[in-house]
């Protein structure tokens, strides 16, 4: 962003269709699970440095993802750029979305873009 404003932690999300079995395909990978909810059909994964989401009927494709508020290690910063103050850099710019955070609110959110090839970009703050 601009003068230095980061967009946060980046990982992937990847829309699959058994997430068990997209699980094991990743462990063999060397991934391992540090986080999600089976009963709501996602995982967050972890290698090294990188880290992925699988989402099982959740998304419909897969997303780029920048997660505010978290370090490289899924760790909280104490200082970040928020989530809808991007959002208000990015409208001024006139950037469309396909869904935007409310900006009446604090904490967690989220908005979604699609860069012009069509794919998807998440920016969600967790904390």
């Amino acid at each position: 962003m601009d003068g230095g404003r980061q967009l946060g932690a980046f990982s992937g999300t990847q829309a699959v269709k058994d997430i068990q079995t997209s699980r094991q395909f990743h462990e063999k990978l060397g991934f391992e699970a540090i986080g999600g909810n089976w009963a709501q059909n996602w995982l967050i994964l972890r290698n090294s440095g990188h880290t992925i989401g699988l989402f099982q009927g959740i998304f419909e494709g897969d997303i780029i993802t920048f997660n505010q508020g978290w370090d490289d290690e899924a760790q909280p910063l104490d200082s970040f750029t928020e989530t809808r103050e991007i959002q208000r850099q990015l409208k001024s710019k006139r950037l469309e979305f396909i869904r935007e955070a409310d900006e009446s609110t604090s904490g967690p959110a989220s908005f979604m873009t699609q860069d012009p090839d069509g794919n998807t970009i998440l920016v969600d703050q967790h904390v």
